[in-house]
Parts: C-alpha cells; structure tokens; sequence
C-alpha cells in the first residue's frame, strides 16, 4: 500500500471528511483491520482565507509548496490538495515536490465522463466559478462545457461556504438556495452539478435532488484509495 499525502485544513471540516473516507475506502477493499497509510499535514485556514480574498495568491501558493515539501518527507507517495479553490496554486506546490500530484478536478472529470455527460454545472467559491483554473481545466484537457450561476447566485454560494460551512453550520435555508440554484443550472442545460467545494456536501447531499452530482470530496477521496492499492 502506498502512502496518501494530505495537504489540509482549508477547511478542517472537510479534510475530516477526507481521512474518514479513505480510511473507510481501504477497509471496504481490504477488509479486517486495515486502515490506510496517510501522511497529513492540515494548516491554519484564517491566514490563508486572507491571502485568498486580498488577491496575494502567490505568497499562498509559496506557503502551501512548503507544506507540501513537509508532507512528502513524512513518507507520503503522492499527494492530494484537499480543497478545490486552493487548486488555483497547483503549479507552485506540484513545482515544489517530487511526488505525483493527484488534482481534484482530472479525478472528478473523469467521474463525469464516465457517466456520459459533456455539461456540468459547477458550483463553488468565487475563485472556482469565474476564474479559469478550475473550468478551464475541465474544458480544455477533458473537453467538458461548464455552467456556472449568474453573479447574484454566486454571491450566495461563496457567502455560504465562507459563512457557514467552513465553521460547520449547516442551514435549511441555504440548503433550499443551492437546491434552487442547483435547479437554474439543470434547467439551462447542466446534465449534473459538481460540488466544486469541499464543504458542499455537508449541505447537499445525492438524497436532497433528482439531479446527479458530483462530490468533489469523496471523488478524490476515492481516487487515492485507488492510488494507493494499485
């Protein structure tokens, strides 16, 4: 079994949700007592949070490589990001380690792809729904088109995802907002939505609507189960 790299805590609440389920994933293949071999490191969210929203993506980028330098001497074979947005700095930390980098959006293209669909909807934060590193990855190396929500609606997902779900509140209200939204998206032509941030799934699950959708979270969460029984 090879060793996972975690590079975490933006936010903690969802890289929990990334060490339950791979743990989970390596126990449903293996069976007994087995767990998997997982080398983490989770920073402290809030300076990065304002690093992120003062546009200084590079000095981001410099302090996420140097986590991710620490996780590959802890032994880790290959490392996952866990976060869509800080995606954005893949370059910088894939320049900065010698270990494959496992990027969230290929693993869940290729979910998508898998299904058969050509247009997803894609929600997020503000970073991941209007700038390119995100979409325009999954239209020009996977060949997927994107919807995103008009400006109003993407106002209410980032608020909700900074607001409430990086500190785990969890609220009907926005549940039934992304539900609307999700809705808006499907019917201008999304054959499913991606969950493009990792605390989405604490809100909307695949038993709140009809529409497929796609967690970010366990997707990748699957993809280094994969990764490391292969």
């Amino acid at each position: 079994m090879k060793t996972i790299g975690l590079l975490g805590g933006m936010s903690w609440e969802s890289t929990a949700l990334y060490y339950r389920w791979i743990n989970e994933g390596v126990r449903e293949r293996l069976g007994g007592l087995h767990s998997a071999q997982i080398a983490l490191l989770s920073v402290d969210f809030q300076p990065i949070e304002e690093l992120q929203h003062a546009g200084h993506w590079d000095e981001a980028g410099a302090a996420l490589a140097e986590a991710a330098r620490h996780v590959q001497a802890a032994g880790a074979d290959f490392l996952l990001l866990c976060t869509n947005t800080m995606h954005k700095v893949a370059p910088q930390i894939e320049a900065a380690i010698t270990i494959p980098f496992l990027h969230i959006a290929d693993a869940t293209a290729a979910r998508i792809k898998q299904q058969g669909m050509h247009t997803i909807g894609l929600l997020g934060t503000k970073f991941t729904m209007q700038q390119p590193f995100y979409a325009g990855r999954l239209a020009e190396k996977h060949g997927l088109r994107v919807l995103v929500p008009p400006p109003d609606d993407q106002e209410i997902v980032h608020r909700v995802i900074y607001d409430e779900l990086v500190l785990g509140v969890v609220r009907e209200e926005s549940r039934e907002q992304f539900l609307r939204i999700m809705a808006d998206l499907h019917a201008r032509g999304a054959q499913g939505i991606i969950e493009g941030c990792t605390e989405i799934v604490m809100l909307v699950q695949q038993r709140h609507t009809a529409i497929p959708l796609f967690d970010t979270t366990a997707i990748h969460a699957q993809a280094a189960v994969e990764m490391a029984l292969a």
